[in-house]
């Protein structure tokens, strides 16, 4: 990954972390809780692909094991964003560009479902069943909601940053790119080439008249 990717994706992933346990989380919903974590990972992963996708996910999941108040095993998390930054980067467009909302809105909403699915499975296998004293059914539904209604704040937003940085118009252009530009410089400003070749030019011309006067004197002199 490059750096300016992990640097934008790391800073988006770290205040959507903040943002979820420290105001959304305390919204005390019925049901899940909205992810704004997953719908960052998302953003990320439809601008970047799949491979930059799976390693967002896995480090913003394991982030979001960690943080307090986590009460699952670490890695958890992790291994489910993983997967579905890996799945969502294999729909990113062709151009880059969206020529639709219907694409990331789906996108959204299979993640929303397939993250829960997948993390009570894991859950289920570590031998975790809060999932199911909760109601599995109530949390698929809560989280396709709040995600769906989330994501049209969130999803554009971050993909225009994400495509931004790619672009990178501020970046620094390459040594080979440079000495073009120095080159064509200085051959449209005149300064150095053009006027060494100018002044060639007129010391080849005096040398020709010179001749041209000898010749003309040696004439005169034979008459």
């Amino acid at each position: 990954m490059r750096f300016n990717r992990m640097l934008l994706s790391a800073t988006l992933v770290v205040v959507a972390l903040v943002l979820q346990v420290s105001v959304l989380a305390r919204l005390h919903l019925p049901g899940a809780v909205p992810d704004l974590v997953l719908l960052t990972v998302l953003a990320l992963a439809m601008v970047y692909g799949h491979v930059s996708g799976a390693f967002i996910g896995f480090g913003a999941g394991l982030l979001a094991d960690l943080a307090p108040p986590a009460d699952h095993a670490a890695g958890r998390y992790a291994l489910v964003l993983c997967v579905i930054g890996y799945l969502a980067g294999l729909a990113k467009p062709e151009n880059g560009q969206l020529k639709s909302a219907t694409g990331p809105m789906a996108v959204v909403v299979a993640a929303a479902v397939g993250s829960t699915l997948l993390y009570a499975g894991v859950g289920a296998l570590v031998g975790d069943t809060a999932a199911r004293h909760v109601g599995l059914g109530s949390l698929l539904f809560t989280a396709a909601l709040y995600d769906l209604l989330l994501a049209p704040f969130v999803v554009p937003g971050l993909m225009a940053l994400a495509r931004r940085s790619e672009n990178n118009p501020l970046g620094e252009t390459s040594p080979s790119a440079k000495t073009a530009d120095v080159s064509s410089g200085w051959l449209s400003s005149g300064t150095g080439l053009r006027i060494g070749s100018q002044r060639g030019g007129l010391r080849v011309k005096a040398a020709k008249a010179r001749v041209a006067r000898a010749g003309r004197i040696k004439g005169v002199k034979r008459l």
